[in-house]
């Protein structure tokens, strides 16, 4: 069976195109997550002759719904498209109900303004990059070419914070939706886009793993510093529930103990681990470091010693290739895409979940010791643990999703090679680059 593949290309061509990016986040603003990074890091590093067009929210008030604005992000101008207000106050926690759902709020204002978005985007080559299902329609409607970006893998079951628990079967057949009307499809874990792969009909549309990618400029690797004895752990991110901040605290109140006091936890991040009653074990000896740009998360890592990962499931956390990146190991409870990272006794260590929680956050604690043992030692080297995440930087990865981008533009969709193996069976990327065609929404899931 022939797989659907894309010439591997880690650079751009230099025609015009519009980068169309819709998630609900005001680039402005202080929201995090690997999702946040990513759009971010699309919008600091796509290419300097194309158009960048950021559909969003308004966190701040001042903006007016349906007017573009330019923004300059990193020196770099972005045409901003907000569509719904929204307070930077009210993103960093779960919502509740549906009436203070962001997703839905939002896409509500993606439909109130598609117009408008048609508008911004114009006549010229475009294609449009979503982050979520739930969005989905949108560039159908609009009938541009779209990359859906796969970052999770939850389960009915699983242990999560969000509306999607309580709207499960909603949220499955938006996904269903989202996998069979776009026409590339990218995960961030191999698991991911196996599952997707064994779902959806080969050759049906190019599906391939590729990670938030970290930027190596910004977090570079450090020495370690333990003159002063204190052990120092670092977790950068949100304290969602499917993180298991609960067993997190444990295993750290369990290192304390162990070292006699002479141990530090450092949280960066916007949530309030407050509402997990297992942060009082912690809350004498951690130092809650608030929302930071990258570059001083980057400074606060390399103060520290080790990071630490609890989650019942993830995608690829951008903290945990940002951490290795500083050159810092970290101890998990094992998830199969970290063994793309974590090599035992160079990176870190990971440990299976085990049916007990208490036992759990004891091998955790262990492992967290040993490796302050062997960093103590001078048996980790910063150099090889950042070594790991060279083949997910910005550098490596991000030409060739632009280059994505480009052919997903350019190409009537679901077109086939006859050829995985010759460039030359691709379509030109200098020719035929007027609007793709879609088929109808029948005849798509039809064919899928």
């Amino acid at each position: 069976m022939v797989e659907y593949q894309i010439p591997y290309r880690n650079n751009w061509t230099t025609a015009a195109h519009c980068l169309c990016l819709i998630h609900p986040i005001d680039p402005r603003g202080g929201k995090i997550g690997g999702i946040e990074t990513h759009v971010r890091l699309l919008l600091q590093h796509a290419p300097g002759n194309w158009r960048v067009l950021m559909v969003g929210v308004d966190g701040y008030g001042d903006c007016k719904l349906g007017e573009l604005m330019n923004l300059d992000i990193d020196g770099r101008r972005v045409e901003f498209l907000p569509v719904i207000h929204f307070p930077e106050t009210d993103i960093h926690e779960a919502a509740r109900s549906l009436q203070k759902s962001l997703t839905a709020r939002f896409g509500v204002g993606l439909l109130q303004n598609l117009f408008r978005i048609q508008r911004a985007i114009g006549p010229a080559p475009a294609s449009i990059e979503l982050q979520r299902f739930e969005f989905a329609v949108i560039p159908f409607l609009l009938r541009r070419p779209t990359i859906q970006i796969v970052h999770g893998e939850g389960s009915k079951g699983d242990t999560m914070d969000s509306l999607i628990k309580k709207y499960w079967f909603v949220h499955r057949t938006m996904e269903e939706a989202a996998l069979r009307l776009a026409d590339a499809i990218v995960c961030v874990n191999p698991n991911i886009e196996a599952k997707i792969k064994r779902k959806l009909p080969a050759p049906s549309r190019l599906i391939e793993f590729m990670p938030v990618p970290v930027d190596t400029t910004v977090f570079k690797t450090c020495a370690f510093d333990h003159t002063d004895g204190v052990f120092r752990v670092v977790f950068a991110g949100r304290l969602d529930g499917f993180k298991d901040p609960p067993t997190m605290f444990r295993t750290l109140r369990t290192v304390h103990d162990r070292l006699g006091g002479k141990f530090e936890f450092h949280y960066v991040g916007a949530s309030d681990p407050n509402r997990f009653a297992e942060f009082r074990l912690i809350d004498s000896f951690t130092r809650l470091r608030g929302y930071n740009a990258p570059p001083q998360v980057a400074a606060i890592i390399a103060q520290c010693h080790a990071g630490i990962l609890t989650s019942f499931f993830e995608g690829m956390p951008c903290y945990l290739l940002e951490l290795l990146s500083v050159g810092r190991p970290v101890v998990a409870i094992r998830l199969p895409q970290y063994d793309l990272v974590v090599q035992e006794g160079v990176s870190g260590a990971l440990v299976e979940r085990l049916p007990d929680d208490a036992s759990t956050a004891e091998r955790l604690a262990d492992r967290l010791l040993s490796i302050w043992a062997a960093i103590q030692r001078g048996e980790l080297e910063p150099a090889l643990i950042q070594a790991k995440v060279d083949p997910f930087s910005t550098e490596s990865l991000l030409g060739r999703h632009f280059f994505r981008h480009e052919w997903v533009s350019q190409s009537k969709p679901r077109s086939i090679p006859s050829s995985v193996d010759s460039e030359a069976s691709w379509p030109n990327p200098h020719v035929g680059r007027g609007r793709p065609a879609h088929r109808t929404f029948v005849n798509r899931f039809r064919k899928s």
